[in-house]
């Protein structure tokens, strides 16, 4: 109220003498409409003074005015100053910011909701090659690699891809993008050329070694088959020799799932129309054969849907998921096997069993090489632990997944899903 006392007090002393006047005179309505014309008129002044202020951003002194227009001016500059320290304030938390990704050794890009660039560290130059007038641009017209195109199309960031740098062949790119914010995406690149090469040696040192212990251990087989052959049962080496044996199997099933790993990580992708339902009827019956014609495979084939990829590698694939379910579960119980398709147009193919099950703090590695679960059996399961890792390798190659349940003691159900793009 008392902002506008300064107002009220001109209207009074204006409306006064009016009232005098009209006391004498009388048209005291002609003197009320001179008075409001004459308060407008004012008002208006003011307010023009106070638009030409603002359209000059509120630069330079503010106009002196008393009453309610004096405090009007006075918020607006403390609103202006305070905006001011503000922007000053973010200014230099933006500059801390750019120095700071400046010092990063990795690629950062921010994309706007179209894929546009809206701002890139000096890293992004060196490894994709952008540069600052790139800013605006759609990064797929930059970064042409089929692989980051289709990447940016599905709008699935759990994964990250490696493509080669786009100035630079023989630098490896290792890609994420984080959404934040309003349709703002963060995309990083990390040079893992080094780790590539790492992984390359380890895969050529394996296969390498493999390849080459594969002749000394079928001279043993050799030798220990004769030594068997010559013992009629009666030496007291009888049992060592059929520990022997049974090493040099073991050993040998190891290094031709080494080779096997080591073929899929080089193997060239060549692909074909593979008729599944087919494929998983002599599975099945593979398997069937080694239980010594125990009926425990049970196949539901809801789907006649075929796959574009490699027979033999599904057929390892497959293989080892239904053995890995004979194996570890009791003689007597079922292993389910099916076949079907999802809504979506993905297909998908299941394996469940009623044996042991495994622990939820072991299903994230149990596809790793030679993890095996630590559960209490009255036995031993012979195996070499490459099985589930053979099948990660597999599906990655065929775009598929493995999605894994289990529950200890109820047993764990094997589903590897097909996208739609493969079935055929």
């Amino acid at each position: 109220m008392q902002r506008w006392q300064r107002e009220i007090n001109i209207a009074i002393a204006l409306l006064i003498p009016a009232l005098l006047l009209s006391f004498f005179v009388g048209h005291f309505s002609h003197f009320l409409l001179a008075i409001t014309l004459f308060l407008y008129i004012r008002q208006t002044i003011s307010v023009n003074k106070l638009e030409r202020w603002l359209s000059q951003g509120g630069i330079g002194e503010r106009p002196d005015f008393k009453g309610i227009w004096g405090d009007i001016y006075y918020h607006l500059y403390k609103i202006r100053k305070s905006q001011k320290r503000r922007k000053k304030k973010l200014g230099k938390m933006l500059e801390s910011f750019r120095k700071s990704t400046s010092a990063l050794p990795d690629a950062i890009v921010v994309l706007g909701a179209y894929g546009e660039i809206e701002w890139s560290n000096k890293v992004a130059h060196d490894f994709l090659g952008l540069k600052r007038s790139d800013n605006g641009q759609r990064i797929p017209n930059l970064v042409r690699h089929p692989l980051f195109i289709q990447y940016l199309k599905d709008q699935d960031y759990q994964n990250k891809i490696c493509i080669p740098s786009p100035i630079n062949e023989n630098m490896i790119l290792q890609i994420g993008i984080f959404p934040y914010g309003a349709g703002l995406r963060l995309l990083m690149a990390q040079d893992v050329t080094h780790l590539k090469n790492i992984e390359r040696m380890r895969t050529d040192f394996v296969a390498n070694v493999s390849h080459e212990l594969r002749t000394p251990i079928t001279v043993l087989r050799g030798y220990l088959e004769t030594l068997q052959e010559l013992d009629d049962g009666s030496s007291r080496y009888t049992r060592s020799f059929q520990n022997m044996a049974a090493q040099t199997e073991r050993m040998q099933a190891l290094i031709d799932d080494l080779l096997l790993l080591a073929r899929l990580e080089s193997k060239t992708k060549k692909f074909e129309c593979v008729n599944i339902p087919e494929l998983l009827g002599q599975v099945c019956q593979e398997s069937d054969l080694l239980e010594r014609d125990e009926r425990r495979v049970e196949l539901v084939l809801d789907s006649r849907a075929n796959v574009r990829g490699d027979m033999e590698e599904l057929r390892s694939a497959f293989s080892n998921l239904l053995v890995n379910a004979m194996k570890y579960s009791q003689p007597s119980s079922p292993v389910k096997v099916s076949w079907r398709g999802k809504p979506d147009g993905s297909v998908y193919f299941e394996v469940e069993d009623f044996g042991d099950g495994i622990a939820s703090v072991d299903i994230p590695r149990i596809t790793e090489r030679f993890y095996r679960a630590e559960v209490k059996r009255n036995q031993k399961v012979p195996g070499t632990g490459l099985g589930l890792a053979i099948v990660k390798h597999v599906l990655v190659r065929h775009d598929a997944k493995l999605d894994i349940e289990s529950q200890l003691g109820k047993g764990s159900k094997f589903r590897c899903v097909f996208p739609r793009q493969r079935v055929c």
